[in-house]
């Protein structure tokens, strides 16, 4: 392993690929986690829904999103399709996520996906089976504004506990979300479970709803400090207003860091010598690079 320009090797950083590597593979399918695990991540970042008959699944979006479904006829998805909370596990199965729709922003968002034609939305336990050494953070989607979108905060939290447990994963699982609420019940359920506490400016505005109560002034303005409040471990900011004093403030807290979703090689290097203690990427490929470029250790391939 190169050492790059480090005169000793850094810390180690926990390089995570996002919904799999979305900038090279379909979103939050088998076949892209199995392609980030050939490029070489620390671990995934995926996101949770639960079905109508109570099994999670692994989809970032509530409803079926047109830009990536196509229907059981092999046509594209005209609007945002059902809530998946509406439909069986029988019924998403018949739903193919394997490809971006072309010609869409997302597809030009994304120019180097790679499609697999034929992924399904996977579930979470058939994730967690994958390989027994990968760590999974697990974001839970629920909306405090839409709560007939998904089952409640309470119930996904249980739900992905109650998958973990069975695979035996409760020791490399992380729980993370927007929405507070969901964080918080797993803590009382589950104390020594890692807890990823999101933020972004649009939620950190609206902060009321999403931490169901507390705001930044109840801090002095510091999200940081509102985070430890909650008793957090890791603190998942947006990258792009995340600063060295922010990260040290964090750090002062015993939180440790870890932006979204960080995919240029250029902010990769700013945050890594800022103090980041982990990234979450769609490019893990670039990351592995830079990281190995700045004498970070690089995560080893399985």
């Amino acid at each position: 392993m190169s050492q790059g320009r480090g005169a000793h090797m850094r810390r180690a950083i926990d390089l995570q690929g996002h919904r799999g590597a979305r900038g090279l593979f379909p979103e939050n399918t088998l076949a892209g986690f199995a392609a980030a695990l050939a490029i070489g991540v620390d671990g995934f970042e995926l996101d949770v829904a639960v079905t109508a008959d109570g099994v999670p699944v692994v989809s970032h979006d509530p409803a079926l999103n047109p830009d990536i479904t196509r229907g059981p006829d092999g046509d594209w998805l005209t609007a945002p399709g059902p809530l998946i909370s509406t439909l069986r596990l029988a019924e998403l199965a018949a739903y193919d996520v394997g490809r971006i729709r072309p010609g869409s922003d997302y597809a030009m968002q994304f120019p180097r996906q790679a499609p697999r034609d034929g992924a399904r939305i996977p579930t979470l336990a058939e994730v967690l089976a994958m390989d027994a050494s990968v760590r999974v953070n697990i974001e839970m989607k629920t909306v405090p504004a839409h709560p007939d979108w998904t089952v409640d905060p309470a119930a996904m939290a249980e739900a992905v506990i109650a998958v973990a447990q069975a695979a035996g994963a409760l020791g490399r699982v992380s729980v993370a979300s927007f929405d507070w609420r969901g964080p918080r019940h797993v803590r009382r359920l589950r104390p020594s479970l890692p807890c990823v506490w999101l933020t972004s400016p649009e939620r950190i505005a609206d902060a009321a709803s999403w931490w169901d109560g507390p705001v930044p002034a109840d801090y002095g303005g510091s999200v940081p400090r509102a985070v430890a409040a909650e008793g957090g471990s890791m603190w998942a900011p947006h990258h792009a207003d995340l600063t060295g004093d922010l990260i040290a403030e964090a750090h002062a807290l015993s939180l440790a860091v870890l932006p979204w979703t960080v995919n240029g090689a250029a902010e990769m290097r700013r945050l890594l010598h800022a103090g980041i203690d982990g990234l979450i990427t769609d490019r893990p490929d670039i990351a592995r690079q830079v990281l190995a470029e700045e004498g970070f250790p690089v995560p080893s391939l399985r």
